[in-house]
């Protein structure tokens, strides 16, 4: 009868730390994360319990300036992601504090009615005391109803700020089961699983235009399952980086995403990674419903 239960969206610039954050609210790993900017693309969701609250965490692609199709289709996602939902946690990376994408963000939360609470991430690297005139300088510029200084990776002021979400999502009954943390279908966390690596293991030889798509998820008898992927990459010079010299990228590539999809299924996995070129795919619709990401135009 005590039961509350709301939807919050993460919303920052690029690299701010939300899926990080995301990650450490729910207490285990639902969402990729990687040193490189526009790592997320979809909107995926979380789900952390706080006592009598579930908060149903909406983590958003970073908002930036975009320049193409896929650009504006993240940012679009984003926006999206935050008009839906009972309160918006604006996320800003405190070691680098202003920026244009940020200023971008104040402007675009003005028009929005939704309340909003600001987290200060990184704090571990920022420092908390030479914070404090940026925060002051933001409570003239954002309508916020609360301000958190937290590090996502090291957990700094991660349970105020659920404790405080817990505290303003509405009573209600909950919309998912108690054990479960996130909303994805196992298809997209395997391809998700696949898409970090090529960020970890990459970095910057590939550019953003490259996906993952699974193809197949098939349920063995033995419990396990065999999962077929394809990498897409728009020209032959970026399939060559991705298979590496004799296929030795490719090979380490597989071997971590089919043991991070092991550990979040529970399951023994099968992995068959093949890498495709598609000039084209990103004005394909069908790959973009693929994504997980609407068609913008």
């Amino acid at each position: 009868m005590n039961r509350r239960c709301g939807f919050v969206a993460l919303i920052g610039a690029p690299n701010a730390g939300k899926s990080t954050l995301v990650n450490a609210l729910v207490g285990q790993k639902v969402a990729i994360t990687s040193p490189r900017p526009q790592t997320t693309r979809s909107r995926l969701l979380g789900i952390a319990i706080e006592g009598e609250s579930q908060i149903i965490l909406v983590d958003t692609p970073g908002i930036f300036e975009p320049r193409r199709r896929l650009d504006r289709s993240m940012v679009a996602a984003a926006w999206a992601g935050a008009g839906e939902v009972d309160l918006v946690c604006l996320v800003i990376d405190a070691s680098r504090r202003a920026s244009s994408d940020l200023e971008r963000i104040i402007a675009g939360l003005k028009e929005s009615p939704r309340p909003t609470i600001v987290a200060l991430n990184k704090v571990d690297i920022a420092g908390k005391q030479a914070l404090l005139p940026f925060a002051a300088d933001l409570s003239g510029r954002v309508e916020f109803e609360d301000l958190f200084m937290v590090s996502a990776a090291t957990g700094d002021g991660v349970s105020d700020l659920k404790h405080a979400l817990a505290a303003r999502v509405s009573p209600g009954p909950w919309h998912f089961p108690e054990d479960e943390i996130s909303n994805a279908s196992e298809r997209l966390l395997a391809a998700e699983a696949t898409r970090e690596q090529l960020f970890l293991q990459l970095r910057n030889e590939l550019p953003h235009q490259s996906a993952v798509i699974t193809e197949t998820f098939t349920d063995r008898r033995d419990g396990s399952a065999e999962i077929r992927q394809q990498i897409l990459v728009a020209r032959d010079s970026q399939k060559a980086i991705v298979l590496g010299k004799g296929g030795t990228r490719i090979r380490a590539i597989g071997e971590a995403a089919r043991g991070e999809i092991a550990a979040q299924l529970g399951r023994k996995i099968h992995l068959f990674l093949h890498v495709r070129v598609e000039p084209g795919w990103e004005e394909d619709r069908d790959r973009y419903r693929e994504a997980g990401l609407d068609w913008v135009e």
